[in-house]
């Protein structure tokens, strides 16, 4: 989400690993979907990183542990040395509700 003059825009990016992936691949061997997984989550990190570089300021938040993980790995690169990152944990949210939490925290920076 991107917030430009009080207004928000949403850009998805969609990770390639589905429910179904993981079925059809944890029948075959448990070894074998997890390097699976582990390589479109890199992918998918890696697309997200390539928007994130052309902001000063960002925000990661959500539910779960993902926006740690992904905020450590931006951090180990040093494209993203000079731009400020924070995680911020929330609740699963609308996409309503997103758009209000971005726009809340950027005015109280």
């Amino acid at each position: 989400m991107t917030l430009a003059n009080d207004t928000i825009i949403t850009e998805t990016i969609n990770s390639a690993f589905t429910s179904q992936d993981r079925e059809a691949t944890m029948n075959r061997s448990e070894n074998v979907a997890h390097n699976k997984e582990q390589q479109q989550q890199g992918s998918y990190y890696k697309r997200v990183g390539e928007v994130i570089k052309n902001y000063e300021k960002v925000v990661i938040f959500g539910p779960t542990d993902a926006k740690s993980e992904l905020a450590n790995i931006l951090k180990e690169d040093r494209h993203f040395d000079d731009i400020e990152i924070e995680v911020k944990p929330a609740d699963k949210m609308t996409e309503h509700q997103m758009g209000a939490f971005v726009r809340d925290y950027f005015k109280s920076e």
